[in-house]
């Protein structure tokens, strides 16, 4: 079982998230009663839609994961799923994007609607502290 099935199938149990279909039509999507809040799109790729308001509150910590890749003016980041710690990163992270949806959606769904997988310009942030 790949890294990516194996959190979809944890979330997938929880009672605010049903399996759906992506809107961008690759993969397969969680969603809440009022928004998509995770695109798989392979093996090892989530989008994880935060709203814009949530990435611009924890960007710092988001910049500095190796997993987390962050798309400019994105209300979506990209997590790389390689272990079991990146899961429990992801997991946390569904938790957060829940919360937000509920307290502050998107005002504008043109933005939110579009995962970075649609998004050619996903930049891969690094750590660039010395050790």
């Amino acid at each position: 079982m790949t890294t990516a099935s194996r959190a979809m199938t944890q979330l997938a149990s929880w009672p605010d998230l049903a399996e759906a279909q992506p809107s961008c039509g690759i993969g397969r999507a969680l969603r809440s009663a009022g928004a998509e809040i995770a695109h798989f799109h392979s093996d090892r790729n989530v989008d994880l839609h935060l709203t814009a308001r949530t990435i611009r509150r924890f960007e710092n910590d988001l910049t500095d994961s190796t997993a987390i890749r962050l798309v400019p003016g994105s209300h979506w980041v990209t997590i790389r799923l390689e272990c079991d710690a990146d899961i429990d990163l992801l997991i946390s992270l569904v938790s957060v994007a829940l919360q937000a949806h509920q307290r502050w959606p998107d005002s504008d769904d043109a933005p939110s609607a579009r995962c970075n997988d649609q998004s050619s310009a996903a930049l891969a942030r690094e750590n660039t502290g010395d050790g």
